[in-house]
């Protein structure tokens, strides 16, 4: 097989899962070479930027690299899967979801070592709708403080005073191995995480769908047949589960809405919550269901019950 390209955002968290991706596929005998690509989410996390007219955030971590993809320069990218649309190009595939890190959000703030013992109108650095509305149905005093950036980024804005606090997903931090940094790590249903927080999606041209033009479709096949061996079918099959309902419930990463499937006992289940933005309001959902169920059937089951109890008039709201 010729050279696998990874394409990468530069970041530190990004390189990193580009790195640990790269070296599972060098264990398997493939050469494998990383391309860092800059996106128009990147670009936003800098000072001064201008957000562009009409730009809704969908897609604005991938943009570049899928283009980079469709035009063969390079032959995987390597996501964090929350940052995924979630309707994908057909022209392109999830050829593996590997094993999930911890999902869960974290508490980071050196003097107090939970949330609770925040001073009164304590400072979080934050910039997810999510995370506010889910902080403020805990801790209505709660102010905000817009922190862009990368993990090493904010921690740095941290140690200068510009937050009492921040909250990130565990998962970058582990990865990272800042983990000393994590003073709480949130129960699922007290932050409900993102949809797909914590896990990685592998995505390759769609060998059943070859583009146009000079790309190989037998390149593709090869190279999809390599990555498809990273597949853990249980996280697979819980971020399914988790992006149908984001889906069933509108889509993108600017809703204050959480999901999170798992297993326990054999089972699968799944909580979902759809909050307020200003987190006074929230609905949310328990259930569990058998290995025989579809996934996209426990998530769009998910989004009808929290519909039924108001959800998309808290998200109008």
């Amino acid at each position: 097989m010729t050279t696998i390209r990874i394409g990468s955002r530069g970041s530190q968290l990004a390189l990193w899962q580009a790195n640990h991706i790269a070296a599972q596929l060098r264990n398997a005998g493939h050469a494998v070479e990383i391309e860092v690509i800059r996106t128009t989410g990147d670009r936003m996390q800098q000072p001064g930027f201008v957000v562009p007219a009409g730009l809704d955030g969908k897609g604005v971590f991938t943009k570049e690299i899928e283009e980079a993809l469709a035009a063969g320069r390079i032959d995987l990218a390597v996501h964090s899967y929350k940052d995924l649309p979630t309707a994908i190009d057909p022209r392109f595939t999830i050829a593996a979801v590997p094993p999930r890190a911890d999902a869960r959000d974290a508490f980071v703030c050196e003097p107090y070592w939970a949330l609770h013992t925040l001073p009164y109108n304590g400072r979080i650095g934050t910039t997810s709708p999510r995370r506010r509305a889910q902080l403020l149905a805990l801790r209505p005093d709660l102010q905000f403080v817009e922190l862009r950036g990368n993990v090493d980024t904010r921690l740095a804005k941290l140690d200068k005073g510009e937050c009492d606090a921040l909250v990130l997903a565990c998962a970058g931090l582990d990865r990272l191995e800042r983990a000393e940094s994590v003073h709480q790590r949130f129960d699922i249903e007290e932050l409900t995480p993102a949809p797909g927080q914590g896990a990685l999606a592998l995505e390759t041209r769609n060998p059943k769908h070859p583009l146009t033009g000079d790309i190989d479709a037998g390149r593709d096949a090869e190279i999809f047949a390599a990555v498809s061996k990273l597949d853990d079918w249980e996280t697979r099959f819980c971020t399914d589960a988790e992006r149908a309902f984001l889906a069933a419930m509108g889509g993108g990463c600017e809703l204050p809405l959480g999901a999170h499937c798992l297993v326990e006992s054999g089972r699968w289940r799944m909580f979902a919550q759809v909050l307020s933005p200003d987190g006074e309001q929230m609905v949310q959902v328990s259930t569990e269901a058998s290995p025989s169920d579809q996934a996209e059937t426990i998530g769009e089951w998910c989004a009808k019950h929290l519909k039924e109890r108001g959800a998309l008039e808290l998200l109008a709201g």
